[in-house]
């Protein structure tokens, strides 16, 4: 980009170019200008996030060649149809919350690759090689409001994740009452989208996509699911359910 505006100033200065010719050089660069602009407009905004820790740092969950092949091909190709869907489209300055909201109303890849970018960026999130056991405080107290106990949160989510026909994702989720719920959706959905049956912000959530586990666990689905508590960061499921209730007080 540089080197051709560069040359268009060289040309404009030239005395032998003629002023008819400079001005359709000029409009020509801002015309390139402004097409350059718009196509890093998803980049600037969105980024696609460094992986927490090492691909083998999970291998008490699952194992260094699926989390490699998951981040670094599956979710960086929904990131970058992600991007390259919102610079062929007028989405303005919309956050991804709020193109989520309306997404029943946007072009379909709005929904399943930005919910496969948005999904996958709280899925690295929410582990950690030190996770695992239960969480504390405020959660916990949340946790045993909405379900009883912490056994049948567990319970009730493992079912979501077991039972999910299909690629898709097991949530807890806080509602628009600040209460937490677990639900599922399928594909790249999430509760945040105007299309999913129970909405709300997710604050913890699995991937049963097969990519996601069948090279360690093949069809066993609910091994997976099971041993996924042993490396939950709670820590970061704690962060999330306290800005999910900042933004509806």
């Amino acid at each position: 980009m540089l080197y051709y505006c560069y040359s268009i100033d060289i040309l404009m200065y030239n005395n032998k170019i003629s002023i008819k010719m400079r001005t359709k050089l000029f409009s020509l660069a801002i015309i390139f200008l402004a097409f350059f602009s718009h196509s890093i407009k998803g980049q600037e905004k969105f980024v696609f996030p460094e992986l927490p820790y090492s691909y083998d740092a999970l291998e008490s969950f699952i194992d260094k060649t699926t989390m490699e092949i998951h981040y670094s091909r599956h979710h960086k190709a929904y990131y970058n149809n992600f991007v390259k869907t919102l610079n062929e489209c007028d989405s303005g300055d919309k956050s991804i919350e709020d193109l989520f909201a309306n997404v029943s109303k946007h072009v379909v890849s709005i929904r399943n690759n930005g919910g496969g970018y948005y999904n996958h960026n709280l899925f690295w999130e929410i582990m950690s090689p030190d996770g695992g056991g239960v969480p504390k405080g405020e959660l916990l107290k949340a946790i045993e409001k909405a379900f009883g106990s912490f056994e049948e949160f567990k319970n009730k989510f493992e079912s979501a994740a077991k039972t999910q026909f299909g690629s898709g994702w097991a949530w807890l989720a806080l509602d628009w009452e600040g209460n937490l719920f677990v639900s599922s959706t399928l594909n790249q959905d999430n509760p945040l989208m105007d299309v999913a049956e129970k909405r709300g912000t997710p604050i913890l959530g699995l991937d049963v996509w097969e990519h996601a586990y069948y090279l360690h666990y093949q069809n066993k689905r609910g091994d997976y699911v099971s041993n996924f508590w042993k490396v939950v960061n709670w820590k970061a499921v704690e962060e999330n359910y306290k800005d999910a209730l900042r933004k509806i007080k």
